[in-house]
């Protein structure tokens, strides 16, 4: 049982003291002092509480109550400067040792005493008032060190953030500890999917976290976020010349439409060093950087390594390399979206199409389909190709995107119809496919064909280039 002394005398004082009766800490015994004005305090008795008449000015009194009572902590909420600093004075000449709580509204106000906490109104108004502000994060300011290393984000509807799975977008820096949704509290793992309206409480370093929160509430054009940043584009030194001279031409005008991404080029199975000369200009632009792979091996713990360091948000591939032994897999587990090189160049592109799938994996796609297509400039089509003609299926799946369309201000086209959807898909021109990164996907091969799902027929395609976003399947 501790001893709590509270020296009071004003109307905030007067809360304070019915804001402590409301929590009732039955190990705490409180003894309070307060003007008869506000008498009304104790008009319903608790058993801990303990209401004294003294002037807490008078040293007299205070000494008589301190020597007979030790008290573990003293609270000094008076609303007058002169009263405020004698109390203190006198509590100090008593027993300069106790640790005392100071409420104070006066900046000059200077305290010279390693056992005061200082409790500044103004400054508490101030950032209150500061995080009613649009646009400002709620930290933590009485919990760790107080600086922001703990702080609350609101996922907003729209975000690039919704509907994505924590393990997509961990980070080594910052570590989701608990959410809250529809008034319950969620102690999430790598597959909890965030959703809009989400409270998260995040753990980390304070200026990572700060970037951090500019990013969940930025809402469009930010692709490849939030999976990571920059571009990583992977070229099998195996292929002819004008292959390899194509693939980096692409992923140099990719990046020029992603703003503010970097290219990190990585060369896979060397057979002369003296081929990669051409392409170390390449890295007169700053924003372009060149990796060499020795040994094949290694190629995997490589990749690895470059994403923890580099922050990859996008890889870019041939389709021969996605299928090749292991890499399909090893990217599946790396939760990053993977655009794959089609017959079609990506200069001749005009719209991307998410063919219709199940509805979480459609919500899951959603926000980065948005992203990428705004900020290559092209037009959106959602398309519910069905042999059997029933769409009814889909209206939540169309109501989301419609939503999100009116949200980001970015058109789309929905188009219903009864046909084979991968044979309507090859009659298209001009375009690149949006599709789910799912563990359907990873297990799909040409050997199984005919027995895969059908939704992933479209990975024999090589005709239109292709963008797999990583889900949770």
């Amino acid at each position: 049982m501790k001893n709590i002394l509270i020296l009071a005398n004003s109307e905030m004082a007067k809360h304070f003291v019915q804001w402590v009766s409301k929590k009732r800490i039955n190990d705490n015994e409180y003894y309070i002092t307060c003007s008869t004005n506000h008498s009304d305090i104790s008009s319903n008795p608790i058993n801990n509480f303990n209401f004294i008449d003294i002037d807490p000015t008078s040293l007299f009194r205070l000494n008589e109550i301190m020597q007979e009572i030790d008290f573990s902590t003293i609270f000094v909420v008076m609303s007058e400067k002169d009263e405020a600093l004698v109390t203190l004075e006198n509590i100090e000449k008593i027993n300069p040792k106790v640790m005392l709580v100071f409420v104070s509204k006066w900046d000059d106000l200077v305290l010279d005493n390693e056992n005061i906490s200082i409790v500044n109104l103004n400054e508490i108004l101030s950032v209150n008032l500061y995080e009613k502000l649009p646009n400002v994060p709620k930290i933590a300011k009485n919990i760790g060190l107080g600086k922001g290393e703990i702080m609350e984000i609101l996922i907003p509807f729209g975000s690039s953030f919704a509907y994505r799975h924590i393990g997509a977008i961990s980070h080594r820096k910052w570590k989701v500890v608990a959410i809250y949704r529809k008034e319950k509290q969620i102690f999430p793992n790598n597959a909890t999917m965030l959703l809009p309206n989400d409270r998260l409480i995040v753990i980390g370093n304070p200026i990572v976290l700060e970037e951090l929160y500019k990013r969940v509430n930025r809402r469009q054009g930010v692709f490849p976020e939030p999976f990571g940043k920059n571009l990583y584009l992977i070229v099998d030194m195996l292929q002819t010349k004008d292959e390899i001279d194509v693939e980096i031409e692409e992923a140099i005008y990719l990046k020029k439409l992603l703003p503010k991404t970097k290219l990190y080029i990585r060369f896979i199975n060397i057979q002369d060093l003296s081929a990669l000369n051409k392409f170390r200009n390449l890295e007169d632009d700053k924003t372009i950087f060149l990796r060499v792979n020795y040994k094949e091996s290694e190629i995997l713990s490589d990749i690895d390594y470059d994403v923890s360091q580099l922050d990859i948000g996008l890889f870019i591939l041939t389709k021969q390399l996605f299928f090749k032994k292991n890499y399909k897999e090893h990217l599946y587990g790396l939760l990053r979206p993977v655009y794959i090189f089609g017959d079609s160049s990506l200069y001749d592109i005009k719209e991307t199409i998410v063919l219709m799938g199940s509805e979480a994996e459609m919500e899951s796609l959603s926000t980065s389909v948005f992203d990428f297509s705004e900020s290559l400039g092209l037009k959106l089509r959602l398309c519910n190709y069905n042999p059997e003609g029933d769409f009814d299926d889909s209206k939540n799946i169309v109501e989301h995107y419609e939503s999100l369309s009116k949200l980001y201000n970015f058109k789309i086209n929905i188009e219903e119809k009864r046909v084979n959807p991968i044979r309507e898909l090859l009659k298209h021109e001009k375009i690149l496919h949006i599709a789910p990164f799912s563990n359907n996907t990873k297990n799909f091969s040409f050997t199984n064909l005919f027995s895969s799902k059908f939704s992933n027929y479209f990975l024999s395609i090589q005709k239109h280039p292709e963008l797999l976003i990583p889900i949770n399947s």
